[in-house]
């Protein structure tokens, strides 16, 4: 759950409300964000035997460090203390969250906006070495109608294998991200992006796009997986220092999906 707007603020655990349209539903989000379950479940746990003490925002925050760790990364000590967004904006999240064909520039800018540097943001894409993406966020890697990509850059038996998957027209169906080791937390990502085998064009445009410095990083990681490993930790902990929007205004939710 790492495409949230607003930061650590768990905004993204809102549901919908007659005031508002929460951030669920946003484009980069639907069908594609998945466990809003566990996140209740650990709450439930947490506020039988500590009312209002741990935040979702933590929650999430912890739970992102543990599934890292038990997939195979390493840990980090997570910052806690943060509040819970009183509210959500899916404008927001559409207008600020990197789309799946954006380029190096839309990713960089997207980051610095955030104080994350080039480097942290290709670090963070390598959150993508699990997970799943819909066939939707992908289809301009299936006709060749992306900006950045061509498809001569593209594993010819990967791409045979994506347009075979997603033939029956289903834009909900998942793709894996990492088709390597998709439930590992490791440096075959950007192994898989050497090899013209990156999912999203958001991915492969790290290796094959214009920018020199994000191809060097790729290369980087691919021949040192430790590297990535401990910049994958630094950068979480910086992203988990910046700043929340809420400020001192959020509260600790009784329940993750409403304000109290």
């Amino acid at each position: 759950m790492l495409n949230v707007f607003q930061g650590c603020d768990a905004s993204v655990l809102l549901d919908d409300t007659p005031s508002f349209s929460g951030e669920k539903t946003a484009g980069p989000n639907l069908n594609s964000l998945r466990g809003f379950e566990v996140i209740d479940n650990i709450k439930a746990d947490l506020e039988y035997a500590c009312p209002q003490t741990v935040s979702c925002a933590d929650i999430l925050s912890i739970a992102a460090r543990d599934s890292v760790v038990l997939s195979g990364g390493l840990g980090w000590q997570v910052q806690m203390g943060r509040k819970d967004s009183l509210t959500a904006s899916k404008t927001a999240a559409n207008n600020n969250i990197p789309g799946p064909n954006s380029n190096v520039a839309t990713l960089v800018t997207n980051f610095q906006n955030l104080g994350l540097s080039l480097q942290d943001m290709v670090t963070l894409s390598g959150a993508h070495t699990i997970g799943k993406a819909r066939c939707a966020t992908f289809s301009s890697r299936l006709n060749n109608n992306n900006a950045g990509v061509s498809n001569s850059e593209m594993n010819l038996d990967f791409l045979q294998s994506l347009q075979q998957l997603c033939s029956a027209n289903n834009n909900s169906t998942l793709a894996n991200l990492d088709d390597m080791t998709p439930s590992t937390f490791d440096n075959h990502y950007y192994v898989n992006l050497l090899l013209g085998k990156g999912l999203l064009v958001s991915d492969q445009v790290l290796a094959t796009g214009d920018d020199d410095n994000t191809r060097e990083i790729v290369q980087n990681y691919v021949d040192d997986p430790s590297m990535f490993l401990e910049d994958f930790k630094n950068s979480m902990l910086k992203m988990g220092s910046l700043p929340p929007p809420t400020g001192t205004n959020g509260e600790i939710r009784v329940n993750c999906r409403v304000i109290n």
